[in-house]
């Protein structure tokens, strides 16, 4: 595995404009086989997006990495990590920012992230309400693709702070960041991506004549 991580960097984080030599040593360093079930674990460092639960993910490292690049985490920033899964994304957070904060919807999923993630502060709630309640974030990042990314997201956005996520237009998915100065956002898309789709993070539907 020690083999297949260093491959995975060398493959497909390095080639990928990923120069944060932070965030590179911290993937280096998480084991992603531990995040996946045994029967997954041979595809834990391949090219592919591995289900780790009913509608959650282990990104591919490409489009995982380009996504924290893009946010440029400092040491004294605090994170929020949405739909975080079994923690994976949780666990490398943890070794680029202040603290982090690890939001699922449901106990199960929460408790997997304590066990896999210990010392990250993990909240159970709606993920589209984010986690108010733990104050404003400097870095928010998503496992996930939406259709609308919402409001409360943004509002959770500290002065200058950073929002990661894929938002799905039509057909393609793009990673798109988000910054907030002023009490305004603005947003960019860095790149094209495959990230899955979040549950009930689709578009509410229209009715027309």
């Amino acid at each position: 595995m020690e083999a297949a991580r260093t491959a995975m960097i060398d493959s497909q984080v390095r080639p990928n404009d990923v120069t944060d030599r932070r965030l590179i040593s911290a993937m280096a360093g998480v084991h992603r086989e531990t995040f996946v079930a045994p029967a997954k674990r041979a595809s834990a460092y391949a090219d592919v997006m591995v289900e780790t639960g009913p509608g959650r993910w282990l990104i591919a490292a490409r489009d995982f990495s380009k996504l924290l690049n893009s946010l440029a985490i400092r040491e004294t920033d605090r994170a929020l990590d949405i739909a975080a899964g079994t923690g994976y994304s949780s666990a490398v957070l943890s070794k680029l920012a202040a603290s982090v904060v690890s939001l699922e919807q449901d106990e199960a999923a929460a408790a997997a992230i304590r066990k896999n993630v210990p010392g990250v502060d993990v909240v159970v709630g709606p993920l589209k309400a984010g986690a108010a309640a733990k104050g404003l974030f400097d870095v928010i990042f998503v496992n996930g693709a939406v259709e609308e990314v919402p409001q409360a997201w943004l509002d959770q956005l500290a002065e200058g702070g950073r929002l990661a996520v894929a938002v799905s237009e039509g057909s393609v998915r793009r990673g798109r960041i988000y910054t907030r100065f002023g009490g305004k956002t603005a947003w960019r898309t860095p790149f094209d991506t495959a990230i899955p789709l979040l549950p009930g993070f689709e578009k509410a539907s229209e009715f027309r004549l």
